[in-house]
């Protein structure tokens, strides 16, 4: 199965699917199984408050996703329940088979339970939302049965954007950030 393929500016370094996670120090963040297998993650703080990644950890998130999915490690159902200052909680359920499946990745490499394994999660999880949603986006990647092909100016602003309320990213915050890299081809 191909991994993703990158336009010009190649980025290595990607683990692999089963690689050890990273910073095992203490978190914020509380897992709490239930009997049905599903995972609750008790989370301190709402989703734009989460941290800013590399391009490179995205794009090796993508590439262990799409390993998960093509070896069928489809993941337990995760419910994130964020916490604003105001004590007011948001959920965010992760619960049909590809979102599992790419949580349960992301989770394998980098830990769901430290702030920087969410927040590549959810950056994942909002590209791939935003590459459906966002008509001006389609000249930044291109899929295929074979893979992907993204753009490093789409990977960069993933990785750097804030996350709005709902774990999104706010169409005209993400294509202003690459109103300057808007590839040939890309509709107005």
């Amino acid at each position: 199965m191909a991994g993703v393929k990158r336009f010009a500016q190649p980025m290595t370094g990607a683990a692999p699917l089963a690689g050890p996670k990273r910073g095992r120090m203490t978190s914020p963040i509380r897992i709490i199984p239930s009997s049905d297998g599903a995972l609750t993650y008790a989370i301190p703080f709402p989703p734009e408050e989460t941290p800013a990644v590399t391009a490179r950890d995205l794009l090796g998130a993508w590439e262990a996703a799409r390993g998960a999915a093509g070896a069928e490690i489809w993941g337990s159902p995760r419910r994130l329940v964020f916490r604003r200052a105001d004590g007011e909680a948001m959920e965010l359920l992760l619960a049909d088979a590809d979102a599992a499946c790419w949580a349960e990745a992301v989770d394998a490499r980098h830990g769901l339970a430290t702030p920087q394994g969410l927040a590549i999660c959810l950056r994942l999880l909002a590209l791939i939302e935003a590459m459906g949603r966002i008509a001006r986006l389609k000249g930044f990647f291109t899929l295929s049965a074979t893979g992907a092909e993204l753009h490093p100016a789409l990977l960069r602003a993933a990785a750097s954007l804030p996350l709005d309320a709902a774990g999104r990213f706010d169409e005209a915050g993400l294509t202003g950030l690459l109103s300057r890299a808007i590839p040939a081809g890309a509709p107005s």
